[in-house]
């Protein structure tokens, strides 16, 4: 398994238009290969956004960045400064503390 924590900003919509943008992407995400679980992220009030993808493997995540959506993403003015992090996992604690979606487990 692999994480990924992408942030940026935004300019030019507002809150309740992104949310609502995102319930649009969203089948666009949950059908890309290797990506097992994705939370969508946000904190309006100080302006940040992003995501944690929980990918099956590093070469998914690394697919997905060479892909449309991603391109999609860091070329788009409406997103502000994407960054893009990801970590591998420990996986025998992450399991002690229920760190996967039941479906994983």
């Amino acid at each position: 398994m692999h994480v990924q924590i992408v942030t940026f900003g935004l300019q030019g919509v507002t809150d309740e238009e992104y949310t609502a943008g995102c319930v649009e992407e969203a089948p666009a995400f949950a059908a890309v290969p290797g990506l097992l679980s994705k939370v969508w992220l946000r904190d309006h009030v100080a302006g940040s956004y992003g995501g944690v993808k929980l990918w099956a493997d590093r070469q998914a995540m690394e697919e997905y960045l060479k892909g449309e959506i991603w391109r999609s993403i860091v070329t788009d003015p409406t997103y502000v400064d994407p960054v893009s992090r990801d970590f591998g996992v420990i996986e025998a604690a992450t399991r002690v503390t229920r760190g996967y979606p039941a479906v994983l487990a």
